[in-house]
């Protein structure tokens, strides 16, 4: 009879250590880490598409976010032109999309921080806004790992006024960096959703 007992509760004991509930989460989980740890193939045109559209996106929710804050806080103008990243809109963008957010003007043209490619392309910016003739977006490979999309700031927005007031031409050009590493990332997480 002590057998049995015995037996009994060893079976209970053993039957109440199996929680087949988390085994089935734990099972989803392991097979979302799987699919997740696969190489993914994507292909350069499809890293130029998506950094194309959310280059859009991203420059168009940027400036009207600029344009909110500066109506709010034009005493700051300066500080929220030069730092982006001030703005909470923009601050939640770089973060989502892993971009690098910026401003530039007729000053960045020279400057050593730039890469060649791009301050060829700021100087035909800066020639068809001296012209008055529009301009329009444009995406580049810096290299293996970086893409930089551009999208010039009309010269009668504000942002183009009291940014880069201090300039002849009235020039600004948003700057998009984006990591080709974070584009597949956030593709490959949507696609895991899906």
């Amino acid at each position: 009879m002590k057998l049995k007992l015995f037996y009994a509760a060893a079976m209970l004991c053993f039957l109440s250590a199996c929680d087949m509930g988390g085994r089935v989460e734990n099972t989803k989980e392991l097979s979302r880490e799987i699919k997740a740890s696969q190489i993914k193939r994507v292909t350069n045109t499809q890293l130029v598409y998506t950094a194309d559209e959310w280059g859009k996106k991203i420059a168009q929710i940027a400036e009207k976010s600029l344009k909110n804050e500066l109506g709010k806080s034009p005493e700051k103008a300066g500080e929220l032109c030069k730092n982006l990243s001030s703005i909470p809109v923009v601050e939640a963008l770089q973060k989502e999309y892993g971009v690098r957010v910026s401003l530039v003007g007729k000053e960045d043209i020279k400057s050593a921080g730039l890469a060649a490619k791009e301050r060829e392309v700021l100087e035909a910016y800066l020639y068809s806004a001296g012209k008055k003739m529009t301009a329009s977006d444009n995406l580049q490979q810096l290299n293996d790992t970086l893409l930089v999309y551009n999208a010039p700031v009309a010269a009668e927005s504000p942002v183009c006024k009291v940014c880069m007031a201090g300039s002849d031409t009235s020039f600004a050009v948003w700057r998009l960096v984006f990591n080709k590493k974070d584009i597949i990332r956030k593709l490959d997480a949507k696609q895991l959703k899906e």
